[in-house]
């Protein structure tokens, strides 16, 4: 059995998952940008990220893959995986190090930092006027996986009124006071002082927030998106910042990605853009997390045993 490792792991990390495996020397170490066609088509156990999802094609013997990511787009298109192939992703990993951005860019936000930071580069001594509260304000997240949740239950610990949306409602975790499926989320906008949105790519979630969700909004409300870009339209987003209309929006992901340079919602009044970076190795602790799933996975799948984040081919979710 062959086995490829593709995440950057550190020598303590790679030891661990060495010491996970029942033969060791069945792992092979290497970056996906130098991974060759016949590396793939020799591999019988993926683990990480490959450069292109579509090189996964090349893996007629493939029976596992498992992402560095909980986003899956690509691997899920029909004839990418070997049929039977199982694909597993990192969910559980991002939830600390993406839940911690999007409080910073809240608070930068309601309390314009960033237009005192905007003022220090001018050296200008300037009071831009009142500030606004996070504690007790509404807060409204769909998607509540490892993310949203993660993200929901420290906004309540800062004394919000939290609010989720989940695809299947079930039972209500304690991150939030209440949970509601899609289908309420129009309802729910117009009352609601951030929107927080960790959603994966696919057809079900594009447009979530629409031009005319958007319009919903009330003038308070800020935007948070660390999922997929295509959850927002991004155009409807960027007229309702320079019209007024939301307090404000915090983009680690957009539609298209990269944002073109000549995009207007790169100069949105209060629009703060990061690209892509929220999760990633950014936090030491992310990549951590990413060898502990591997690990414990790589001994599951040894052992017969049935394997933690198993995707949903058809939703990009895991089961």
């Amino acid at each position: 059995m062959k086995i490829i490792v593709t995440p950057p792991f550190t020598e303590k990390q790679k030891a661990a998952l060495m010491a996970a495996a029942k033969n060791p020397e069945e792992l092979i170490f290497c970056p996906k940008e130098e991974i060759t066609e016949d590396v793939i088509a020799d591999a019988d156990v993926i683990l990480g990220n490959l450069a292109r999802p579509n090189q996964a094609a090349w893996a007629g013997k493939l029976q596992w893959i498992q992402l560095n990511n909980a986003g899956t787009e690509g691997y899920c298109e029909p004839g990418v995986l070997p049929e039977g192939a199982v694909l597993t992703n990192a969910t559980g990993a991002y939830g600390l190090a993406i839940s911690e951005h999007m409080i910073a860019c809240l608070f930068m936000l309601r309390k314009k930092l960033h237009l005192y930071y905007a003022n220090q580069q001018r050296r200008e001594w300037k009071n831009e006027g009142h500030v606004g509260v996070v504690q007790k304000t509404r807060v409204l997240v769909i998607g509540l996986g490892d993310i949203g949740s993660t993200f929901a239950s420290k906004m309540k610990a800062l004394g919000c009124y939290t609010v989720g949306i989940k695809r299947h409602v079930g039972a209500k975790p304690d991150c939030v006071e209440e949970l509601y499926g899609m289908e309420e989320l129009e309802r729910l906008l117009p009352d609601m002082d951030v929107v927080a949105l960790s959603l994966p790519g696919n057809t079900a979630t594009r447009h979530v927030l629409s031009r005319e969700r958007i319009g919903l909004l009330s003038s308070n409300a800020i935007v948070l998106n660390v999922g997929r870009g295509s959850a927002v339209d991004t155009d409807a987003l960027s007229d309702a910042l320079y019209a007024g209309k939301i307090a404000g929006a915090a983009l680690d992901v957009t539609d298209p990605e990269p944002l073109p340079a000549d995009h207007p919602l790169w100069s949105a009044p209060n629009a703060l853009i990061t690209p892509h970076i929220s999760g990633g190795y950014s936090l030491p602790e992310t990549l951590e997390q990413i060898a502990d799933i591997f690990a414990e996975n790589l001994q599951r799948f040894q052992e017969g045993q049935p394997l933690r984040n198993v995707v949903d081919m058809e939703t990009g979710y895991c089961r």
